[in-house]
């Protein structure tokens, strides 16, 4: 980089970190998703007029932003594309009820859900309360772990009435196709609304390391977020369902499509 007289001229980490948010932004070749970036060294010698600290710098930023990740003893890399999770349309009886998964509705190539854990527990208060069942009442839980490429990008665990799940696959890690909404719907309760609530917030410890046996998140960066969902599924005026989820904030994106109608406050809200 020269200025007008010909002679070098020195980066600053802001004029560094919009020299590569251009390149990656922009495909660059080296630069594309997934690509593997230089070592701060490397920045260092190759790129002209950029000491170590602004490339270290500059690679902060462009971290913070979500445009790169770094990897525990491997370097840094450009981030690869969100995972979108689109609503309403996921969980559109159109889509299960044709023996789809709701996550086949977002990519071609959604999360795998992995370590499916099925048991009867004892459910959170409010958990409870929304299933209308009574305080220490056994619900049936279902707890997963989702993937991509090897990265765990989101944990979720649903809650039922046992009355709707004894005898049923749902009580199985394979819930078979349209997954526990068909399930539900074959027991006569289909879902026919949800309510989702979304927040943005720090991780739990036992989010990123695990619990009981679980693996976590694993979340690499510090200051990470994740967003947490929780969506109550109906049938009718009955709660047939308590999903509660947490998501890598890094890893996806939230995508709502919906038509302009009327105005059409939530219940519970």
């Amino acid at each position: 980089m020269t200025d007008a007289h010909g002679q070098e001229k020195k980066h600053t980490a802001e004029s560094f970190a919009a020299e590569l948010r251009r390149r990656i932004k922009e495909g660059a070749k080296g630069y594309e998703a997934g690509a593997k970036l230089p070592t701060l060294r490397a920045f260092a010698t190759e790129e002209a007029g950029v000491a170590r600290g602004v490339a270290e710098k500059a690679i902060d930023r462009l971290r913070a932003e979500g445009l790169i990740e770094s990897r525990r003893g491997s370097g840094s890399y450009v981030r690869a594309s969100r995972i979108p999770r689109t609503s309403p349309g996921r969980l559109a009886a159109t889509q299960w009820g044709r023996g789809l998964s709701i996550q086949a509705y977002d990519s071609m190539d959604p999360p795998k859900a992995v370590d499916v854990t099925v048991g009867d527990v004892v459910p959170p208060a409010q958990v409870a309360q929304a299933l209308g069942v009574q305080p220490g009442e056994m619900v049936l839980s279902r707890h997963r772990r989702y993937v991509r490429e090897r990265r765990s990008v989101q944990l979720a665990t649903a809650y039922l009435p046992t009355d709707l799940t004894r005898g049923t696959r749902i009580e199985h890690t394979d819930t078979g196709p349209g997954g526990t909404y068909a399930r539900l719907a074959e027991q006569g309760f289909a879902p026919t609304r949800f309510l989702e609530r979304v927040i943005s917030r720090a991780p739990t410890p036992e989010e990123i390391n695990g619990v009981d046996g679980r693996e976590g998140l694993g979340l690499r960066r510090e200051g990470s977020l994740v967003f947490e969902i929780t969506r109550h599924a109906y049938a009718g005026d009955r709660c047939v369902e308590v999903s509660l989820m947490v998501l890598d904030a890094e890893m996806y994106e939230l995508l709502y499509a919906f038509p302009a109608g009327e105005e059409d406050k939530p219940a519970g809200v």
